[in-house]
């Protein structure tokens, strides 16, 4: 049987619902946004790899997220600025694809990443006499591969069960391509997709939540027990910065799985998938900036 799409190879994202007065102070501030998104993001990479000082595991670890935070945003903001100003909305079905492959990667790694730093975390705060032996930057790059391969690897079975469907429909009911606007282009079956597509997100959502849980209350045993001011400290300034990220991240993402179950306007649906991906991207960067002290002080030299 033929798998591939049985209509024209060429798609169509909807558009955002806004009145033509209001598309150019929207494109200004999507992307101003985008800017600031990269230039912090790349400034913060480019720091840590010029500054010896900051090659330790935490902030190489904070290079995927910077990354990660890049990959994403540049997946769809272009594309969304260049289709605010035009009246062509149409995408290849391979594009089309290759965005929603990109789009599932940067959600699953965001996760995985965070899952990493929180056990840097704990090893940091409750083993801080064997941090140096175990996370090594051996270690770290294990630990990075791992994030990413596992993302790769479930995004890639999810995609899978996508591209064998056929179509019958070309309009992309978002301003961007993902897993689920995808395989509701097709009339067949997709009750298989949509078990994978759950049991992917229990999965990861249940590991991603309950790690991050069980790190933290074993953090608050520890430093409840020591009742060291020191040790407190350390835990208030390294850990807060990583659970606000964490928080921001997870509830955006409710946020866009919810609007896509749910029959809600198009503007309201098209502007949490944005936000999805502005959010986080805008604020992770300044919120570990601003409570990393070392970070802090090597950005203010730097500039």
């Amino acid at each position: 049987m033929d798998n591939r799409p049985n209509i024209s190879n060429m798609l169509h994202l909807e558009a955002l619902d806004i009145p033509p007065v209001y598309v150019y102070p929207v494109f200004s501030i999507l992307l101003f946004t985008y800017l600031i998104i990269i230039i912090t993001n790349v400034g913060i990479i480019v720091l840590i790899i010029m500054e010896r000082s900051l090659q330790q595991p935490m902030y190489l670890l904070f290079c995927n997220l910077s990354f990660n935070d890049i990959l994403g945003n540049t997946n769809i903001l272009p594309r969304i600025l260049s289709d605010l100003l035009s009246n062509d909305r149409s995408i290849s079905y391979v594009e089309c694809v290759t965005q929603a492959f990109c789009n599932q990667t940067s959600a699953t790694a965001a996760h995985t990443i965070l899952m990493i730093m929180a056990f840097d975390r704990y090893v940091a705060i409750c083993k801080p006499l064997r941090y140096s032996s175990v996370m090594t930057t051996s270690m770290v790059l294990k630990l990075s591969a791992c994030a990413w391969g596992s993302a790769i690897l479930m995004v890639s079975v999810l995609l899978g069960l996508t591209i064998r469907l056929k179509l019958c429909r070309t309009l992309i009911v978002k301003m961007y391509c993902d897993n689920a606007s995808l395989f509701k282009l097709s009339c067949q079956d997709v009750t298989i997709n949509n078990i994978y597509g759950l049991a992917f997100t229990v999965v990861l959502l249940t590991s991603s939540m309950g790690s991050i849980a069980l790190t933290y209350f074993r953090i608050v045993t520890i430093c409840i027990t020591r009742n060291n001011k020191e040790l407190n400290s350390k835990a208030l300034q390294t850990c807060t910065s990583h659970l606000v990220v964490y928080m921001i991240m997870l509830w955006t993402g409710f946020l866009s799985i919810i609007f896509h179950r749910i029959e809600i306007g198009t503007s309201s649906r098209n502007l949490a998938g944005i936000l999805f991906h502005l959010i986080p991207g805008s604020l992770n960067s300044v919120i570990y900036a601003m409570q990393t002290k070392e970070l802090k002080s090597k950005m203010k030299k730097f500039f």
